[in-house]
């Protein structure tokens, strides 16, 4: 076992936490739903907890409501050893259908339900999970800060903002963090201005889906390397002619792997955290193996050269939706 304290920290919410955090929605949603384990993502939370992986980012709508369930249930005992990250606001309505809530009802009743399911008395980062248009950012915000200020909350996050609208967020309370996707193959929060607010601020920057929704490991290279009921299948970047178009992209990620001797996935890890001191990544997984070669990206090195190599990558085919 690697020892947890040799683990970098980055900060987030006036807390320290584990350089690499662990994304839980994969556990029992979205990604390969045939395949839940709840027994084996008990044992996949409580490793990450035993390699320092401390961030560990939920939501209520994940499942609905089971990934939050789940992971109470592997942190019983060992509360004091996460930082916990849900999300509020995203509903949704059978299939893939989805619903925006933002009122201060429904933020307040579902920060109670979540910290039931969870087996916790406070959530460490609560985090409005998309911005509802039918409610001013400022109302849901004010809603966040009120939790806050009962304790029940410990710091406010976003997820998927425009700047204006973090700007108008940040007005109202403390902002600790954004949940954007960003990636080698999705850098989209390093040029619409949220990193350099982020840095400017001394928020964190949770990337989500770090890994390019598994296509950096190099393990999918075709819609037959997915499950049947996966929904990448639907997604414009794993179809057949954006995975053709994007194998550059992918064959300079797997050089660089092969010269550090280190993991594809290690390498893009690696790069997102050079690229700032204020970015976290989540990637999500259901296995403890790839939690703990997540974990060894912190400590991995690669050469200017490599690294210049990554940034100098073409933009990807096809949209991230």
């Amino acid at each position: 076992m690697v020892d947890p304290r040799s683990m970098p920290q980055r900060a987030i919410g006036g807390r320290a936490v584990g350089a690499v955090g662990l994304g839980c929605m994969p556990m029992s949603w979205f990604y390969d739903r045939g395949s839940r384990n709840d027994t084996e993502a008990v044992d996949v939370v409580r490793t990450a907890l035993e390699h320092g992986v401390t961030l560990l980012d939920t939501a209520d709508v994940y499942g609905p409501f089971s990934n939050e369930t789940l992971l109470g249930q592997a942190l019983a005992g060992r509360r004091d050893d996460a930082f916990v990250a849900t999300k509020v606001g995203l509903l949704v309505e059978g299939g893939s259908n989805y619903s925006r809530n933002g009122s201060r009802d429904h933020i307040i009743a579902s920060c109670e339900a979540s910290l039931r399911r969870l087996g916790t008395d406070r959530i460490d980062l609560y985090q409005l999970h998309r911005v509802d248009p039918a409610v001013p950012i400022e109302d849901s915000v004010a809603a966040l800060a009120e939790l806050v200020q009962a304790g029940k909350v410990r710091a406010i996050g976003l997820s998927e903002v425009s700047m204006a609208e973090l700007e108008r967020a940040a007005r109202i309370a403390p902002i600790a963090s954004v949940q954007s996707e960003f990636s080698l193959w999705t850098r989209d929060p390093a040029r619409n201005g949220v990193l350099d607010w982020c840095q400017e601020h001394g928020a964190a920057l949770l990337a989500y889906a770090p890994l390019g929704r598994g296509y950096l490991t190099g393990a999918i290279r075709s819609a037959a390397d997915l499950p049947s009921d996966d929904w990448r299948r639907e997604n414009p970047r794993f179809q057949p002619a954006a995975l053709r178009a994007n194998e550059r992209m992918l064959a300079t990620v797997l050089d660089v792997a092969a010269r550090s001797g280190v993991t594809p996935a290690q390498v893009a890890l690696r790069w997102l955290l050079g690229f700032s001191e204020r970015v976290i990544p989540i990637p999500g997984t259901k296995r403890a193996a790839r939690v703990i070669e997540n974990a060894q990206a912190a400590t991995v090195e690669l050469s200017p050269a490599d690294a210049a190599l990554l940034d100098a990558l073409p933009e990807p085919a096809a949209p991230r939706y």
